[in-house]
């Protein structure tokens, strides 16, 4: 096959597809289409190793600007595409130029949701923590003494956390459910990752939200909250969850759910256009979900590359996920999506534990904190579908080994 290729979005998926597809053998042209001015990068170091100064942004860059001449994948930067004409088979730029395409993969990932105006949200001073730029304000806000507001319990906004406590700033999280990582894990793990930020003396109030963000002179300079209290506050940091890219779709009458609607081999409702990464709604244990990881991002692109290249193996996702605070490595292996077990269980060493998921009594996913054996034992036998014995997993003291036979 000899058309072009068009893939939208420069992020984890995009560049994987593209990579995927050379990778193959396959050499059709490819036209990667980005709006950021960067060449693809790795998003996860931004608000960790990068924002504490710890890697540079070169470090962070998928492949040198070279690969992409060596391996004819052109690039086009600081640009988007505005429209999709299916029936022409182009996509329609913002400055009004046309691409045509043969296969058009849609990365678009997904956008932090913002803070209305109403309640502040165009304030200075108020940021979300996605890209590159965002990352560079941030740093330059990041000076120890000052007083960071964080919106938001789930891992975007305890890993800020983590990132400003460690540059010395004062630090007060709010999430307005009842407890912190609701929607993504169990009480207990919540439990263990609050006790954790409490310890390096981040204030975390939980069934509070925000009620308004106060300005002075166009800048945030306090926050009052839904329990009639107002704190002082240098800065905002904004976790609210995200929402999928999916305007495209929609408006070229495209499948859309909770993002954009694929099979599983990655292609949407038009079999000449695809979607990958977080913007994608997937087929899953019977049922469909949208996965907001680099893990899945990488995987389901290398997937739908094979299926351009013009193979026929259907992407078939195991989900791992992790997340970095402080000096506390949480992994992740499968998806607890429907739980209603939990076994809590002390890892090898102090400062370790993992929480085990079931649903009717069958095993569905493990979250391990420094247990790196809890992982990789979870992991395998989410591989294999073997449904770990609960005495074992209950006893501190047994080998996780035995799980395994």
């Amino acid at each position: 096959m000899t058309g072009r290729l068009v893939i939208v979005g420069a992020g984890q998926a995009g560049f994987a597809l593209a990579a995927k597809v050379r990778t193959l053998g396959d050499s059709r042209p490819i036209t990667i289409i980005g709006a950021e001015e960067n060449l693809p990068y790795q998003r996860p170091p931004l608000t960790k190793k990068y924002l504490l100064g710890e890697m540079a942004f070169d470090r962070l860059l998928f492949r040198p600007e070279h690969w992409y001449a060596d391996n004819n994948v052109e690039i086009r930067l600081s640009t988007w595409v505005e429209q999709i004409d299916r029936a022409a088979k182009q996509v329609m730029m913002q400055d009004g130029s046309a691409l045509g395409y043969e296969t058009l993969a849609l990365a678009t990932g997904a956008m932090p949701r913002r803070l209305p105006p109403s309640v502040g949200g165009a304030l200075e001073g108020v940021y979300l923590a996605r890209d590159k730029r965002d990352a560079d304000q941030l740093a330059s806000e990041m000076r120890a003494g000052r007083r960071v507001l964080i919106i938001g319990g789930g891992y975007i906004g305890l890993e800020a956390a983590a990132v400003a406590r460690h540059r010395g700033l004062e630090v007060t999280l709010i999430e307005m459910a009842d407890r912190i990582l609701q929607r993504v894990a169990a009480r207990e793990t919540a439990d263990i990752m609050r006790a954790i930020h409490r310890q390096h003396d981040v204030v975390i109030r939980e069934k509070t939200g925000l009620k308004q963000l106060i300005g002075k002179n166009g800048h945030v300079v306090a926050a009052e909250l839904s329990d009639g209290s107002t704190i002082d506050v240098d800065f905002v940091i904004v976790g609210i969850g995200v929402a999928p890219n999916d305007r495209l779709a929609k408006e070229a009458g495209l499948g859309v759910g909770n993002g954009i609607v694929v099979d599983s081999f990655a292609r949407t409702s038009d079999p000449s256009i695809f979607a990958v990464g977080d913007c994608a709604e997937l087929p899953w244990n019977g049922g469909r979900i949208r996965l907001e990881s680099v893990q899945n991002a990488v995987d389901q692109a290398e997937a739908a590359a094979g299926i351009i290249a013009g193979g026929n193996e259907p992407y078939d996702p195991k989900p791992w996920f992790w997340s970095d605070q402080y000096d506390v490595k949480l992994q992740i292996a499968g998806f607890n999506l429907g739980y209603d077990e939990t076994l809590l269980r002390a890892g090898g060493r102090e400062g370790s534990a993992s929480v085990w998921y079931f649903q009717d009594g069958r095993f569905i996913a493990v979250d391990a904190i420094n247990d790196a054996k809890a992982y990789v034992t979870g992991k395998k036998l989410l591989e294999t579908g073997i449904n770990p014995e609960k005495a074992i997993l209950a006893d501190s003291a047994a080998d996780l080994k035995q799980l395994l036979r």
